[in-house]
């Protein structure tokens, strides 16, 4: 197929076409290559893409309304992953017009293009964050998700609404899935796993957030990317049994879906650490702070949807997953 994914330059974005190219796919990826964070690393993953076949890059912002329409319209892909986003919860603190600009401007200019260009499916990034101020543990897609707890995350549960309008009013099939802390090799700097890695091995004091109490669903990239993929293979389809009088948050009559995608395996940020100093051999100073604003104790996800859908559910433990970065860091930046 001819797939348009935004964020190639990105973290996830850059992994999951290496895949769809490896299985033969064509690609047409846009980034416009900010500076959120090291534009190096950037580079580097775009490097790694820019000489397979089937790869189209595109530097262009998907909040360019101009540039969107000009690439749907030359390029007239079947399917789209929107990945491109200004991630980031703390940062969303400190910069909330970014979020605005890249998470509904730019979510905007994608969906008119689907809807313009006749695209057969849209999957696109939501977040674990849009579960905001919920406790019932598992977090589930079919839960009420309107206490978000930072921009970030109202952005992020604006896409899932914007979304639905789409596909409500054009019968544009759209997948939103909700990603629980991704990592792994080729992982965001502003992270906790690659900041942790990065100071313990120059012997730098770590800040710690809720004092090492937070925990999360940690989710290898592998396991996100194959979830990705699999999703874009199950066009949305509506729910025959949708019905307005008790509506779910997680379906509805129109083509439309959620899916959580996480280990299903919560891990305590204390424990994460641990793991890590294991792998590095050093053992980290830390400075235990309060939580921060914006973030939540806890993160879980109920994956029984992407199971029940897609026959999938995340596996990679994450002592292997944290090996594999660890390894890949030592060796991008020859530690």
């Amino acid at each position: 197929m001819k797939i348009l994914v935004t964020g190639t330059a990105g973290f996830i974005g850059s992994h999951l076409a290496h895949r769809l190219l490896d299985r033969g796919d064509e690609v047409i990826g846009v980034d416009n290559v900010n500076d959120y964070y090291d534009v190096n690393l950037k580079e580097a993953r775009l490097q790694r893409l820019v000489g397979k076949a089937g790869f189209t890059e595109v530097r262009e912002d998907v909040a360019d309304r101009t540039a969107m329409e000009a690439l749907f319209s030359e390029h007239k892909p079947e399917r789209v992953v929107h990945l491109a986003a200004q991630a980031g919860v703390r940062y969303s603190i400190e910069n909330p017009h970014a979020y605005v600009d890249a998470n509904l401007v730019g979510f905007m200019n994608i969906l008119e293009g689907c809807r313009h260009n006749k695209v057969k499916h849209l999957v696109y990034a939501s977040s674990s964050s849009v579960y905001g101020a919920n406790e019932t543990m598992p977090f589930s897609v079919h839960d009420n998700v309107d206490h978000p707890l930072s921009l970030y995350a109202a952005s992020k549960k604006a896409n899932e609404l914007m979304a639905h309008t789409y596909s409500h009013l054009y019968n544009l099939p759209t997948t939103g899935l909700r990603f629980f802390t991704v990592y792994g090799p080729w992982g965001r700097p502003d992270m906790a796993l690659f900041i942790f890695t990065k100071k313990i091995l120059a012997g730098e004091p770590i800040d710690v957030f809720n004092h090492g109490h937070h925990r999360r669903d940690f989710t290898y990239i592998d396991d996100i990317v194959e979830g990705v993929i699999r999703t874009l293979d199950h066009v949305a389809e509506p729910n025959d049994q949708w019905s307005g009088a008790t509506p779910d948050p997680g379906t509805s009559k129109a083509p439309y879906r959620l899916y959580n995608i996480g280990s299903n395996n919560p891990v305590e940020l204390s424990r994460f650490i641990e793991i890590i100093e294991e792998r590095v051999g050093k053992k980290a100073e830390k400075k235990l702070l309060p939580l921060q604003p914006g973030d939540v104790p806890a993160t879980y996800a109920n994956v029984d949807d992407l199971i029940d859908d897609v026959g999938y559910k995340p596996a990679t433990p994450v002592e292997e997953g944290i090996a594999r970065f660890v390894d890949w860091y030592r060796d991008f930046y020859n530690v």
